[in-house]
């Protein structure tokens, strides 16, 4: 018997979902220490994202 495959999902579907799993986590925290380091967590992968966005070659000066 073949197993589905699920169709493949995209790096910037895979970043959403992981935030929003994140965030929800974090919804259901009281603040302090563990809550602090979702959200680092959570804005550490925003820039990851940011960067790989303003370092991609459409977005580059023209020479």
């Amino acid at each position: 018997m073949q197993r589905r495959r699920s169709a493949p999902h995209t790096f910037e579907e895979n970043i959403a979902a992981e935030k929003s799993k994140l965030e929800a986590q974090v919804a259901k925290l009281k603040p302090g220490p563990q809550m602090d380091g979702l959200l680092k967590k959570i804005r550490a992968r925003d820039r990851i994202h940011m960067n790989e966005w303003l370092s991609s070659p459409g977005l580059q000066p023209p020479t």
